[in-house]
């Protein structure tokens, strides 16, 4: 459930769902809907395209608040899509996230590492692994777009946990994390 109250600062209203418009991009037609619908059900008003193509003519119609975006999709990539939008003023600020299964082997390893380390790009510099929970999903969109979200805390905790983890992995000592999980799993 997403809640349309006050910020946590203050006085001063949060953004409602219905007043967003997020751009599901993905060329699995499970997994789009799956991601729509668990939008929608927030209230967002949400848009589909099922590659960078399609992604390119919606925002033409309606540019969305926040894309949420496929790495490896035919015709045309999450990557390639990322660098036409940074080209049009307009377009080159609209926050997204990619949201991949594709982030440790070849086929979206490089480009997901082009993206995490650009200056060239603007958004959370965070990635989501499918597969997602719709709970987590929601919950950290909602926050990328100022909306408060109402779930499970369970699983805000544990979006949040792993967005901290993941900023930290960046600057990890490979030898520190093994010893880490040597430690973890010793009990």
């Amino acid at each position: 459930v997403v809640g349309s109250g006050k910020s946590s600062r203050g006085t001063e209203p949060m953004a409602k769902p219905e007043d967003k418009t997020i751009l599901v991009v993905d060329d699995e037609e499970d997994v789009r809907e799956y991601f729509a619908m668990a939008l929608e059900d927030a209230g967002f008003d949400v848009q589909r395209a099922e590659n960078g193509n399609q992604a390119l003519e919606r925002i033409k119609e309606k540019a969305p608040d926040f894309i949420s975006l496929d790495l490896v999709m035919p015709e045309k990539s999450g990557i390639k899509l990322l660098y036409e939008l940074r080209q049009h003023k307009e377009w080159r600020k609209i926050p997204f996230v990619v949201v991949t299964a594709h982030a440790r082997d070849d086929a979206g390893r490089g480009d997901l590492e082009e993206i995490l380390s650009s200056r060239t790009f603007s958004g959370p510099k965070m990635y989501l692994e499918k597969p997602v929970e719709a709970e987590q999903y929601v919950a950290f969109i909602c926050e990328q777009v100022g909306v408060e979200y109402e779930g499970e805390p369970a699983a805000q905790d544990a979006g949040k946990l792993r967005s901290e983890l993941q900023e930290l992995m960046k600057s990890v000592d490979p030898d520190k994390l093994a010893e880490a999980v040597r430690l973890l799993k010793k009990g």
